[in-house]
């Protein structure tokens, strides 16, 4: 496993072994709409995340004609057409800046997913604190260069990708920095738990070298903190003020009640995990005397009874002989009287 940590322009760091860094994916549930995505903001440091994130696109540099004029209907559209749809769910360079300066107020880290090139550039220039790669452009080599030569820290989410497709993106990453966070996750929305595959971050851990970190698309909670449980550095869940707004991501996001419930969640798996090796703790030795068992006369035995298993038997409490020293008094001299029940002591004992 990697020990690599990466430090953020805030202070923070990511990386294994250390506390897993919760995200609040905002994205586009904002609808558009910046007093909106500022609440959220809000609802995401009132549940003790570390980073909030948000998605930022220029609808010129992401579309073709035909991806723009394609109809776009149904409950979850904004517009008629893919395009219009697209633009009313974005916020300006400038309502993005203002975002920036109240997750900083509040102490989280800002970034986001820039979906072409001129986002990137953007994002750049309000100052992003780390750069998101989005599973989708994963295999934008133009994309990948471009923001590392950035020399920002990268989370690299693999979701619809081989392998192959991996290797490639990190190679080309790396060819500027090392300060790479891999999101495993699955791209479907809501994903099947039988498809999440949480092994897979073991796997991309050794294969790469690289903190790692889930995405998680899963309506519930168990994968998330499974991932936690097998060394996730990072956490990304998406976050709503209301499951039933319109929007396809909704549906598998969490409310601001179920968001706290999980970091609250999260933070007491850390803590189980915080022992790595077998030991006995004092409340447990405490018990152990009342509940545990010791070795007592089964009747009264007189002085000089050479001990069989009829004579012995085992009782609570546990402060006396420990049976597990049966085998060793077994054939043993008693050297003075013993009660009935009375406990069996190593110096009532001859050869």
């Amino acid at each position: 496993m990697s020990t690599a940590s990466i430090k953020l322009p805030s202070g923070a760091q990511i990386g294994h072994g250390l506390p897993c860094f919760l995200v609040a994916e905002i994205g586009n549930n904002h609808q558009g709409k910046l007093e909106l995505a500022k609440e959220m903001v809000l609802a995401a440091a009132e549940a003790g995340i570390n980073g909030v994130k948000f998605q930022k696109r220029n609808i010129d540099a992401l579309l073709n004609e035909d991806g723009k004029n394609a109809p776009y209907t149904g409950p979850n559209s904004f517009g008629p057409t893919y395009g219009k749809h697209r633009q009313a769910l974005e916020l300006d360079v400038e309502q993005m800046a203002e975002l920036r300066t109240l997750t900083h107020k509040l102490g989280m880290t800002f970034f986001a997913s820039a979906w072409d090139h001129v986002s990137v550039d953007q994002m750049q220039d309000i100052g992003w604190d780390m750069a998101k790669i989005c599973s989708a452009d994963l295999v934008n080599i133009p994309m990948l260069r471009q923001i590392g030569a950035m020399g920002v820290p990268v989370i690299l989410s693999t979701g619809m990708s081989s392998w192959e497709q991996i290797d490639r993106a990190v190679t080309e990453l790396r060819s500027f920095h090392d300060n790479i966070i891999l999101l495993h996750c699955n791209s479907s929305y809501p994903c099947p738990e039988e498809e999440i595959g949480l092994p897979v971050m073991e796997v991309m851990r050794t294969r790469y070298g690289l903190p790692v970190g889930y995405s998680g698309h899963e309506r519930g909670y168990a994968p998330t903190l499974a991932a936690v449980a097998r060394g996730a550095c990072v956490i990304e869940r998406h976050i709503t003020l209301n499951k039933n707004l319109p929007g396809t991501d909704h549906q598998v996001s969490l409310e601001p009640g179920q968001l706290r419930e999980l970091v609250t969640m999260i933070r007491e798996v850390e803590r189980a995990m915080l022992v790595t090796d077998k030991q006995v703790f004092a409340k447990e030795s405490q018990a152990a005397l009342k509940l545990r068992k010791s070795i007592v006369a089964a009747r009264d035995l007189p002085a000089g009874q050479i001990l069989t298993a009829e004579d012995l038997a085992v009782k609570s409490p546990g402060d006396g002989m420990s049976p597990l020293l049966w085998d060793e008094v077994l054939g043993k001299k008693l050297t003075v009287f013993l009660a009935k029940d009375a406990q069996l002591h190593g110096e009532a004992l001859g050869s």
